[in-house]
């Protein structure tokens, strides 16, 4: 199984003709996601077209060729001609809070907000929009979410990992990469960057309920950074309502008191939002963390071996 995207999920793309929608739609398409519309009133009744060949793991049954991809005028006459549950977004900052809102009202569950530098205002307007409607937002400033082999939504590489029994989820869009990468050899049932913005739709806690209930996600990497107290929340959710194992890395270990650290903007002061804290808060808890992405992933290896070891 997979967490909050399926193969089967229609996708829009709000952007899709601008050069970043193009090129990762594009991407999406070869890794097998069902992109079936783009938006965009000005080019409305016009389509695009996409020479696609398949990328990554379960994208065999990708047809390569020429996908021509219909362009809509909005949200709803896309959702209305080709029933689309999921939307993805890579419009300018200064029109992210309109298309997000767009897209909530025209009863899209999924939407995944790619675009950086949106005003904290602006989220805090959709995200409670679409709290208000039922439907969850992924970001904003983030790399998006990926079933691998199923279905692939956003910018995150397809071709890195395969399907397996991992759950991943992230503040950073790098180490989303490199923790899919270092673990390659077991694979993910699903990896959701969740972005490191102030202001963002789905959270550590939502994610780690939702493996938690996934039959197939039998190991849990969540990927932290300084500042805020973020992982200490989901340090006391695990302790309440996690019961599968949960390897965890805090990004900013050698970071410097009292500066604004990353993409986060973690002002840390004294010991608060430190990742020492978080890393105590964590392992207080029972979560296993690491020192380094690379010594994160060899404790997850090791703990999938002690799981696959009590099945024998």
């Amino acid at each position: 199984m997979s967490v909050f995207l399926t193969e089967s999920d229609r996708v829009i793309v709000q952007g899709m003709t601008g050069s970043e929608g193009r090129k990762h739609t594009r991407r999406m398409l070869c890794a097998g996601t069902r992109v079936v519309a783009g938006v965009n009133p000005r080019k409305a009744g016009t389509s695009v077209a996409f020479d696609v060949e398949p990328i990554g793991p379960g994208a065999g049954a990708v047809p390569t060729g020429a996908v021509e991809v219909p362009v809509h005028g909005s949200v709803a006459e896309a959702r209305a001609a080709t029933g689309a549950e999921v939307s993805v977004i890579f419009v300018p900052p200064a029109f992210a809070k309109d298309a997000v809102i767009e897209a909530v009202d025209a009863g899209i569950r999924l939407i995944v907000v790619i675009t950086e530098g949106i005003p904290v205002a602006d989220a805090v307007a959709f995200r409670a929009h679409a709290a208000a409607h039922g439907a969850r937002v992924i970001g904003p400033n983030c790399p998006g979410i990926i079933s691998p082999g199923r279905s692939n939504v956003g910018i995150t590489p397809p071709d890195i990992t395969g399907p397996g029994p991992i759950g991943l989820v992230s503040k950073s869009g790098t180490l989303t990469y490199q923790l899919m990468h270092e673990l390659r050899d077991l694979g993910f049932t699903t990896c959701i960057g969740i972005g490191g913005d102030p202001v963002i739709g789905t959270t550590h806690i939502d994610a780690l309920a939702a493996f938690e209930a996934d039959p197939d996600t039998e190991l849990i990497v969540m990927i932290g950074e300084i500042g805020g107290d973020a992982e200490e929340r989901a340090a006391a959710y695990i302790a309440q309502s996690v019961t599968k194992p949960v390897v965890a890395y805090v990004a900013g270990f050698t970071a410097p008191e009292g500066r604004t650290m990353g993409h986060a903007g973690a002002i840390v002061s004294g010991s608060a939002g430190t990742a020492a804290a978080k890393k105590e808060a964590l392992e207080a808890v029972g979560v296993t963390v690491g020192r380094t992405p690379s010594q994160t992933a060899e404790l997850a290896r090791r703990i999938h071996r002690d799981l696959a070891g009590a099945r024998a």
